[in-house]
């Protein structure tokens, strides 16, 4: 059974699962798969929205916890984590606009905004990861 405690590693796992799924729809749309581009799509999406409520769920039940670091390592960590968050609270409102214009048939304005979209997502995925690495896993 997963605990509150468990959903960190959870998060993690989520972002990962999106940032290859966002890397296989970018694939596949160069490949002109375009089934399997909306699939990846899709599944990425549906990763962002259950991380989303699991990162909720843990910081109304845990809070906000502390990064233990000191040194050049603290100056690392906060430089990632203000990126990550400014660009994180994007990435719900580039998702929203790109998939309706998916959906619309808009395929020329999907394409043109999917090419700012998908750098930032992926950005922030990754980066979300590395904050779990530096926040969790990393001993001080």
């Amino acid at each position: 059974m997963i605990g509150i405690r468990d959903l960190p590693a959870v998060n993690a796992t989520l972002n990962a699962a999106s940032a290859c799924l966002l890397v296989a729809g970018y694939a596949f749309i160069r490949q002109g798969r375009r089934a399997a581009h909306k699939k990846a799509m899709l599944a990425a999406c549906a990763m962002s929205v259950l991380f989303l409520c699991c990162y909720l769920i843990y910081h109304f039940n845990v809070g906000s916890v502390r990064f233990q670091g000191q040194g050049a390592i603290r100056t690392v960590y906060f430089t990632v984590l203000l990126t990550h968050t400014i660009l994180a609270a994007t990435v719900p409102f580039l998702a929203i606009v790109v998939v309706k214009r998916a959906f619309g048939g808009e395929f020329g304005r999907h394409k043109k905004l999917a090419r700012w979209a998908l750098p930032v997502w992926l950005y922030v995925s990754v980066t979300g990861v590395i904050v779990y690495w530096m926040l969790y896993r990393l001993r001080f």
